[in-house]
């Protein structure tokens, strides 16, 4: 069974999507921000992250580095509901510093699971 690091700092949507991945076959595990998520993703053996780009203390992007320090082959799916009023598409900033694939929010089931079958794909994906 693959694992997800999902790292959320909204309680609402971090359990909706630990809800779907569940219900699809994979073990989650939860960070409410980014401070300790690069400690979370060594001790769970983590095949895949999904952060969210805007979160307080430790932001998506310094996760994303961090991580991709940490292990250069890390999957990163990056999340964000940025407004469309920015000027900066954050989303593809995240893509130019490694993230594997994106996700603007809101999104739902079935695109979160294609988007982890992507880049899991030996993982069976059920709805």
């Amino acid at each position: 069974m693959s694992r997800i690091l999902v790292i959320e700092d909204d309680d609402i949507l971090r359990s909706l999507m630990r809800k779907m991945l569940t219900r699809a076959g994979f073990e989650v595990v939860e960070a409410a921000d980014g401070s300790r998520a690069t400690e979370l993703y060594v001790e769970q053996a983590v095949d895949l992250v999904i952060t969210d780009l805007f979160m307080p203390e430790t932001e998506g992007m310094e996760v994303i580095r961090d991580l991709l320090h940490e292990d250069p082959q890390a999957k990163i799916i990056a999340i964000s509901g940025g407004s469309s009023f920015d000027s900066i598409d954050y989303l593809e900033m995240a893509l130019l510093i490694g993230a594997a694939r994106t996700l603007s929010k809101p999104f739902g089931a079935r695109e979160l699971l294609q988007t982890v079958h992507q880049l899991l794909p030996g993982q069976m994906v059920s709805e």
